[in-house]
């Protein structure tokens, strides 16, 4: 028995929390329009956000605290940062405030490679 709850129930459960996160936090649910495209282009936009944000925890944050957080947690401590950033012909700076808190995990996760 609790190798079929473990492996169906908590999977499907799961699942269904990974599609309310993507609905309320990415603005999947958003089908206002009434023409079928632009909602059909809102909902691939969605999806592509959703994609990258999976990919960043699952490779970037490996090992850090937010590894198993939600989309509007990095959304909100990774992506919605105050910074100023200065771009010259051979570099990018970020400038983040000395009291950032995520500031390290930032650079951690910007790192190429």
């Amino acid at each position: 028995m609790s190798l079929l709850y473990d492996k169906l129930y908590c999977a499907r459960g799961e699942m269904e929390n990974r599609i309310k996160e993507q609905q309320l936090d990415l603005f999947a649910d958003r089908t206002s329009c009434h023409r079928w495209w632009p909602d059909q282009f809102r909902l691939l936009l969605s999806s592509l956000a959703y994609i990258l944000q999976e990919t960043i925890r699952r490779l970037a944050l490996q090992g850090t605290e937010l590894a198993q957080a939600y989309v509007s947690t990095l959304r909100l401590k990774l992506i919605k940062m105050d910074a100023v950033m200065l771009r010259n012909t051979h570099y990018i700076r970020f400038l983040f405030a000395s009291s950032c808190p995520y500031q390290k995990l930032f650079f951690q996760v910007a790192q190429p490679g």
